[in-house]
């Protein structure tokens, strides 16, 4: 399975959060869980699947999932000798006191494979892209596997981080399935797929989950959220990857920081917004500026829905979000200016973010910007 260097963060696990590997149970996604057991006991298994879904709604949970399950569960059409065939298997979930489970927690299972961005050897950095390299290496894996007669499982997180040549080396294997294999693709946008892989794949689709689900979720990645629960959902759009990010890197607290912001329109607290900048400006502190564009995005949507709507969203992501939203945008022009300055200000921060401009005086600009539509 892949390997990085200890001190670089593994491309498919979220900062300061367990490896999806980790999580002993999916929650919330029962529909697609069904469908792939209604296939395995069909004796009808697809070679490849693709599942899709938002960041951070348990793609990379059920892979795994189904990656134990494989590992573990004898084929439907087994006997089961004198005491005939077992019934079958009514959820993916297997005893974490396993074989198959510890050896897949000691990243020691021979017949599991994980493809994610690498580390570039000359740079000793991060690549932003699966290469062909790492999809070449899964020919060896496959061949190995033709000596036992055993199941092969590859897990591709995320599929959509393949570049063209890497897709390409894909695409043969999938064009050739090797015996006895299942590739799962992890996939957050499958319209940047090749066309010719979505076709070959059988697709399980996951959805956003309820506030409830995402509260287990947490619990099972050891956050305990609390009386966030609730704003936590609110901001993450259902995502529960989203969620232990904002909870991890202080979102809250920087989306309270934003509305209490707001709520000094039209006269901008400059000072404030002066700390907050040089705060998300620090030496390392890139992290915490990309979530502060993040959070100022999905502000700005939530007063163009405030305006369009008529009326804030029912549940309060911060103190006083409800009033503050309900005075900025009291009606669909607002609204309208409030969807348009989010266009206007995304784009600056990438383009910013791009070119490398100071990062404090790009933070202070924005707010400027949002202080401009506040008296429009």
């Amino acid at each position: 399975m892949a390997t990085t260097s200890p001190d670089i963060q593994p491309a498919d696990q979220v900062p300061g959060a367990p490896h999806p590997s980790a999580a002993t149970h999916l929650i919330g996604q029962d529909a697609a869980q069904q469908a792939f057991l209604d296939a395995f006991a069909s004796e009808r298994l697809h070679h490849a699947w693709m599942i899709t879904g938002p960041r951070g709604v348990g793609k990379a949970t059920l892979a795994w999932s189904i990656a134990r399950f494989l590992l573990a569960t004898p084929d439907p059409g087994d006997d089961g000798g004198m005491f005939g065939a077992p019934p079958p298997p009514a959820s993916l979930h297997i005893d974490p006191d396993h074989p198959v489970a510890h050896r897949i927690a000691a990243r020691a299972e021979p017949g599991l494979k994980s493809i994610t961005r690498t580390v570039n050897e000359k740079t000793g950095r991060m690549r932003d892209q699966i290469v062909v390299d790492d999809i070449r290496r899964l020919a060896g894996f496959f061949q190995m596997s033709a000596t036992d007669g055993g199941r092969r499982v590859v897990i591709v997180d995320a599929a959509d981080d393949m570049n063209t040549q890497a897709a390409n080396a894909l695409l043969k294997m999938l064009e050739e399935p090797p015996a006895r294999a299942t590739i799962l693709l992890i996939s957050h946008q499958p319209s940047r797929l090749l066309p010719t892989i979505r076709s070959r794949c059988r697709t399980l689709r996951l959805g956003t989950l309820a506030p409830e689900q995402m509260a287990d979720a947490m619990a099972q990645a050891g956050i305990d959220a609390g009386d966030n629960a609730s704003a936590l959902a609110e901001l993450s759009a259902g995502s529960v990857g989203e969620a232990l990010r904002l909870s991890l890197s202080g979102g809250l607290q920087i989306y309270a920081e934003i509305i209490g912001l707001l709520g000094s329109l039209p006269n901008l607290d400059r000072a404030r917004a002066l700390k907050l900048a040089e705060a998300a400006a620090q030496r390392g502190a890139d992290d915490k500026l990309d979530l502060l564009f993040v959070l100022l995005d999905v502000a700005m949507g939530r007063l163009a829905r405030t305006g369009a709507t008529g009326a804030p969203p029912a549940t309060q992501a911060a103190p006083h979000e409800s009033t503050v939203l309900a005075r900025l945008s009291p009606d669909a022009r607002a609204a309208r200016g409030w969807a348009t300055t989010q266009q206007h200000v995304s784009a600056r921060a990438a383009h910013g973010r791009a070119v490398n401009l100071d990062p404090a005086a790009l933070v202070l600009d924005t707010f400027f910007k949002l202080q401009q539509q506040a008296l429009a």
